[in-house]
């Protein structure tokens, strides 16, 4: 029986290693002088495969507002906008959550293509989502319009992409290992 399988509460350890890693990246200002790049698409991604319940959405979203709130707090210069445009995080890690749990739903969930195109669609959707939400509703941008926003959003798709990529092919790696290992056994590994 492989070992995670075997901890009782497995799911409380998997979602503590998230918010350990949602600290170290999009906390890592308040904790160590290292910036990692934020891994928060991913995580939702992620988590959704290994826990999907609807319940670990809801906590992983609160933990993430209540880190950038934490952050704000303690350090002004923190360039984020706890205002209506917010909002735009929740359908954003949606989205990311229910390509998780659709591809935790799929026999060969961690077939390289079907990972991939699940990952990069829902990643893409997401940061339209993300970006435009902050800049149309920020406050930050008063005078620009959609055409405007779209061309400023795009500045930083590609480090969204190569961010989130990095740490979806590092667990899609360890997940493709440990089935074949069985030392921890993912919900799609069983065909994979």
């Amino acid at each position: 029986m492989p070992l995670i399988a075997q901890l009782k509460n497995k799911k409380i350890y998997i979602f503590a290693l998230v918010i350990l890693t949602m600290l170290l990246t999009r906390g890592s200002h308040l904790l160590t002088s290292v910036s990692l790049p934020d891994a928060s698409f991913a995580l939702f991604f992620i988590s959704a495969i290994l826990l999907k319940q609807p319940k670990w959405f809801i906590l992983l979203f609160g933990f993430s507002t209540l880190v950038d709130v934490i952050t704000l707090s303690l350090n002004s210069s923190y360039q984020i906008s706890i205002n209506f445009s917010y909002l735009g995080l929740l359908p954003s890690y949606g989205i990311m959550w229910l390509a998780g749990v659709w591809l935790n739903k799929q026999s060969n969930g961690l077939e390289a293509v079907k990972f991939s195109l699940a990952a990069l669609v829902s990643t893409l959707v997401a940061f339209v989502i993300s970006t435009q939400t902050y800049y149309l509703f920020s406050g930050r941008f008063p005078n620009h319009g959609l055409v405007e926003t779209m061309q400023y959003g795009w500045n930083y798709l590609p480090s969204y992409l190569a961010y989130t990529a990095m740490y979806l092919v590092g667990f899609w790696a360890l997940a493709k290992a440990s089935s074949k290992l069985n030392f921890i056994k993912f919900p799609t590994s069983h065909t994979a």
